[in-house]
């Protein structure tokens, strides 16, 4: 058995470097139940991030811990050198799987959002990839700025 350094992954599509962010959001929710911060900072999704997530996310069993009605929809953003300028965008699980076996490492964000009362938060992030670097993506000769 071969151990993974950072040339040699066994299986790059298993997320490492995992952050759960779950200390933090409950922290902000327990802000807003106090009374120390007002709802409308913590249901700020921007339309963009909300029609993302309707169009592109992934639905949970998670309600809302706001509204306490609808579950949470997650999308994952997906990071990295080697994607240049094809990083920050967003990834569906399927598309995750086939990028973690051709770059070496590409880091995701998994944010949840409520269609509800627009709650968003990070929800987790991990770096997924085969560890071997490799030349970052060029921009289509017809890439409009």
């Amino acid at each position: 058995m071969s151990t993974a350094t950072e040339n040699q992954i066994e299986d790059p599509s298993i997320p490492r470097e995992v952050i759960n962010y779950a200390l933090q959001r409950r922290s902000s929710v327990q802000a807003w139940k106090s009374g120390r911060v007002l709802k409308t900072d913590l249901c700020d999704a921007d339309t963009y991030l909300r029609k993302a997530a309707l169009f592109h996310g992934v639905t949970t069993n998670r309600i809302c811990p706001v509204c306490e009605i609808v579950n949470l929809i997650e999308i994952s953003y997906v990071f990295g050198k080697e994607l240049g300028p094809f990083s920050g965008r967003i990834k569906a699980p399927h598309e995750l799987l086939r990028m973690s076996k051709e770059h070496g490492q590409i880091k995701v964000f998994v944010v949840e959002v409520c269609q509800g009362c627009s709650w968003n938060h990070v929800y987790s992030s991990y770096v997924l990839g085969d560890g071997r670097s490799r030349r970052p993506l060029k921009k289509p000769a017809d890439w409009l700025d």
